[in-house]
C-alpha cells in the first residue's frame, strides 16, 4: 500500500510539474499535504515537514550567501579586467576567439546562474563573432559546454537540487567530483580548440580595424559600480582564499560564504544604505531558489518519514536484476543526459533521483554516488540542450540560431563531456563501476 502511495505521489508531482499545472514550489507543498492525508499521517505531518525543512536549511543558507557573494563580485567588476584583457588578446584570430569564449564563460559562470551567464557572455562576444563572420552555432555550443560544467559548482542549481533531494551535505557530493569537473573543463577547452581550429581553417585570421578593446565594452550589459581600482586586488585575494577554504573543507560551506560576503560587503560598501541596496539588488536571484529548496524539504520530509520511499525502493529492488544493481551509478551517469530531454531538473532531481538512490542502497551502493552520477549529465551538460529549461531559450534567442540545429550541433560535444567526467569519476572513486 505504501509503495503504491509513493508511486502515486511521485507520478502526481511529475504530472503537475511537467504539464505546468502548478509551479514547482506549490506542487511540492500541495502534493505532500495531499498524500500525507491520504496515507493517514496527518497527525504527524507537521513534524515530518519541519524535519525535512531542517535537513535542507544548510543548503538554502549556502545558496543565499553564495549568490550574494558572486553577485557582489560581478557588481564591483572583479572579472571585467580579465575578460577585457582576453578579448583584447584574441584580436581577429577565430581559434583564439573560440577558446576565449570558453574561458570567459567559465569566469562569468562562477555566479551559478545560467541565465545571467548567457546574457553576459553572448552580449560580450556576439559582436565579435558577427564582425569576423564566425558560425554562431559554435558560440552557442562553447558557451553551453562551459556553462554546463560550471553548473556543477556547489551553489549551482543541479548540486543544490541533488543535495536537497537526497538530504546530503553539499561537500559530500561536490568535493569528490572536483577532478571530474576539472576534466570536464579541460574537455571543454579541447573542444573549443577543435572548433576554433576548424573555423580558422575556414576563415583565416581577420585583421580588424581599430582596437578589439571596443568589443569588451559590450560587457556594459552588466554595469559595474565604479569602485576604486585598488579594491580589485582585495576582492581577488578574498575570492582566492574563499575557493581554497571551500576545497579544504575547513568550515561548513554556508558559513564560509556568509563570512566572505560580510567581509566583501563591508569593505566595498561601508555605508549601511549601500549594503542594503546591494542585498536587495540580488534578492530575485536567491529568493526563488531558496524557496524551492525549503518546499522540497517539506516534500521529502513527508516522502521519507512516511516510509513511502522505503516501500518503493523494495518494490523496485524485487524487479531489478541482481547483476544490474551494483552498476546503478554508471547507469545513472550515462542516462542522465538523455533524460534531460524528458524530465525537467525539478522533476528529475526531486521525483526520480530519490527513488533510484534508495533502490541503489538496497544493492549496497551509497546513495551519494547516485547523486554524483546524476550531476555528470542531467542539468549540467544537459541543461543547455533541454527544451524544459527556460535558460536554454535565452541562449538561443540571444545567439539567434535554430533550436533544433543547436541541439544537433551540441549533443555530441555535450555527451563527450559526460563520458569524460564519468570516466574520471570512476578512476577517482567518486562513483563505482
Amino acid at each position: 500500500m505504501l509503495s503504491l502511495l509513493g508511486f502515486g505521489m511521485i507520478a502526481t508531482f511529475l504530472f503537475l510539474v511537467i504539464s505546468k499545472r502548478l509551479s514547482v514550489v506549490v506542487a511540492f507543498i500541495f502534493v505532500a499535504i495531499l498524500f500525507g492525508v491520504i496515507g493517514g499521517f496527518s497527525a504527524n505531518m507537521g513534524d515530518m515537514m519541519m524535519n525535512g525543512i531542517l535537513k535542507v536549511a544548510p543548503t538554502a543558507i549556502m545558496i543565499v550567501f553564495a549568490i550574494l557573494y558572486f553577485g557582489l563580485m560581478i557588481d564591483v567588476g572583479l572579472f571585467d579586467p580579465m575578460i577585457s584583457r582576453i578579448l583584447n588578446i584574441v584580436k581577429g584570430d577565430p581559434l583564439k576567439v573560440v577558446i576565449a569564449t570558453a574561458v570567459i564563460t567559465m569566469l562569468v559562470g562562477l555566479d551559478g546562474d545560467g541565465s545571467s551567464t548567457f546574457l553576459i557572455t553572448v552580449s560580450a562576444l556576439l559582436p565579435l563573432y558577427t564582425k569576423l563572420g564566425m558560425n554562431r552555432l559554435i558560440l552557442a555550443c562553447v558557451i553551453s559546454l562551459s556553462a554546463g560544467v560550471m553548473n556543477m559548482i556547489p551553489w549551482g542549481g543541479p548540486l543544490v537540487r541533488a543535495a536537497a533531494s537526497l538530504q546530503l551535505e553539499v561537500s559530500d557530493l561536490f568535493n569528490p567530483l572536483i577532478p571530474a569537473m576539472a576534466a570536464g573543463l579541460m574537455w571543454t577547452l579541447f573542444s573549443a580548440y577543435l572548433l576554433g581550429k576548424r573555423e580558422k581553417a575556414r576563415l583565416g585570421t581577420i585583421h580588424l580595424k581599430g582596437s578589439s578593446m571596443a568589443f569588451a565594452e559590450q560587457l556594459s550589459v552588466h554595469e559595474t559600480l565604479g569602485k576604486p581600482p585598488r579594491l580589485f586586488w582585495f576582492n581577488a585575494l578574498l575570492t582566492l582564499c574563499l575557493m581554497t577554504l571551500l576545497v579544504l573543507d575547513i568550515l561548513p560551506i554556508p558559513i564560509l560564504f556568509a563570512i566572505a560576503f560580510a567581509i566583501a560587503l563591508f569593505v566595498n560598501f561601508p555605508h549601511p544604505k549601500e549594503q542594503q541596496e546591494r542585498i536587495l539588488s540580488h534578492a530575485n536571484s536567491f529568493v526563488m531558489v531558496s524557496t524551492l529548496v525549503f518546499a522540497a524539504g517539506i516534500f521529502t520530509g513527508v516522502f521519507t518519514e512516511t516510509k513511502m520511499m522505503d516501500a518503493m525502493a523494495n518494490t523496485i529492488v524485487s524487479l531489478t536484476p541482481e547483476w544490474l544493481g551494483s552498476h546503478l551509478p554508471l547507469v545513472v551517469a550515462i542516462t542522465s543526459l538523455p533524460l534531460s530531454f524528458v524530465f525537467s531538473p525539478d522533476a528529475y532531481y526531486f521525483g526520480i533521483l530519490p527513488v533510484i538512490s534508495h533502490t541503489a542502497a538496497n544493492f549496497g551502493v551509497d546513495p551519494v554516488e547516485i547523486g554524483r552520477a546524476a550531476l555528470l549529465g542531467h542539468s549540467t551538460t544537459g541543461f543547455p540542450l533541454s527544451p524544459l529549461v527556460p535558460a536554454t531559450f535565452i541562449l538561443i534567442g540571444l545567439v539567434e540560431v535554430d533550436f533544433g540545429e543547436h541541439q544537433k550541433f551540441l549533443f555530441k560535444w555535450a555527451f563527450g563531456t559526460t563520458i569524460v567526467m564519468t570516466i574520471t569519476s570512476i578512476l577517482t572513486n567518486a562513483i563505482s563501476l
